[in-house]
C-alpha cells in the first residue's frame, strides 16, 4: 500500500513523526513538504531532531493570502498525486496543506484520511474551522483524538469510517521524551527544574494579531512569577515587536 502524506506547517511535522515511522515498516510512504512554514528553524530543524525522513516533495510555497497560498498547493499537489497515483493521502490537523491535500485527492477519487477529525472550536471566524470542517466532510477515514470529536462529526452527520484514535501528540511526546533528555541543554542552560517552569506558544491569529490579547497573555504570565520558556513563532515576534512589547518583556519570560 502507497501512502502520501501532505504536512507544511510546524506542528504537523511532530505530528506525522510517530506515524510515518510506523508506516515505513510496513508500507511505502511518500511524504510531501509543502513549505508552507518557510522559515527553515520552523521547518527543517523538525527533520533533524525529531528523525522525520526527509520529504520526497518540498514544493517551497512559502507564505501569502490563504487563497494563493492554498491554491498553488493544490496545483502541486495534484501534479504529484497523478505521477504517485497512492492508495491513500493523509493529512494532519486544519492548516491550508491540510485542505489543498484533502481537496486534490478527493478530486482525484484518492481515499483521504484525516488525523484530529472532529475537532470544532464552533467560530467560523478562524480560518483553521472552515479547513477543518471541509476536510471531514470530504475524508474518508477519520481518526478522531477524543470522544467529543466523535460526537462532533455524528452531529454533523458523520459516522461511517470514524475512529477514536486519541491524541498523535501523546504519541510523539513519549517517543521523543528519551532524544528530548538527550539532547536538549535547556534545563541545564536555564537553570529549569521540574514542576517549576512553564512552555509559552503563541500562534493563532486570534491572539497573535490582537495587541490586547498579547498583553493579556503575557500579562498572566508575569503575574505567575513562574519562569516561562517562550520559543516565539516569528509572526508573533514581529507583532511582539510592532506592539511595543519585545523589549518590554518581563524578567520571568526567556525569549
Amino acid at each position: 500500500m502507497k501512502t502520501l502524506t501532505v504536512i507544511g506547517a510546524r506542528p504537523q511535522f511532530i505530528k506525522c513523526a510517530p506515524v510515518s515511522r510506523l508506516i515505513k515498516e510496513k508500507n511505502t510512504e511518500i511524504l510531501i513538504h509543502t513549505g508552507q512554514h518557510y522559515d527553515p528553524e520552523m521547518s527543517d530543524v523538525f527533520f533533524d531532531e525529531l528523525n522525520i525522513p526527509k520529504p520526497d516533495y518540498n514544493l517551497g510555497i512559502g507564505s501569502g493570502s490563504h487563497g494563493k497560498q492554498t491554491g498553488e498547493m493544490l496545483v502541486k499537489i495534484e501534479e504529484i498525486l497523478s505521477i504517485e497515483r497512492p492508495d491513500l493521502v493523509l493529512v494532519y490537523g486544519d492548516t491550508n496543506s491540510t485542505l489543498a491535500g484533502a481537496l486534490a485527492a478527493a478530486k482525484l477519487h484518492i481515499p483521504v484520511a484525516h488525523v484530529e477529525a472532529g475537532l470544532r472550536s464552533f467560530d467560523r471566524s478562524m480560518p483553521e474551522e472552515i479547513n477543518r470542517i471541509l476536510v471531514d466532510h470530504i475524508s474518508d477515514i477519520l481518526f478522531c483524538p477524543t470522544q467529543t470529536a466523535v460526537d462532533n462529526l455524528k452531529s454533523e452527520g458523520i459516522t461511517k469510517g470514524v475512529f477514536l484514535t486519541g491524541d498523535v501528540m501523546a504519541d510523539a511526546l513519549r517517543d521523543n521524551l528519551a532524544l528530548a533528555e538527550k539532547q536538549s541543554p535547556i534545563l541545564e542552560q536555564y537553570s529549569l527544574k521540574s514542576g517549576q517552569y512553564l512552555v509559552l506558544t503563541i500562534h493563532r491569529p486570534s491572539n497573535s494579531d490582537n495587541p490586547e490579547c498579547m498583553n493579556d497573555i503575557i500579562g498572566a504570565v508575569s503575574d505567575s512569577g513562574v519562569k516561562t520558556i517562550f520559543p516565539v513563532h516569528p509572526r508573533t515576534k514581529k507583532n511582539l515587536i510592532d506592539f511595543g512589547m519585545w523589549n518590554k518583556m518581563p524578567d520571568n519570560i526567556i525569549l
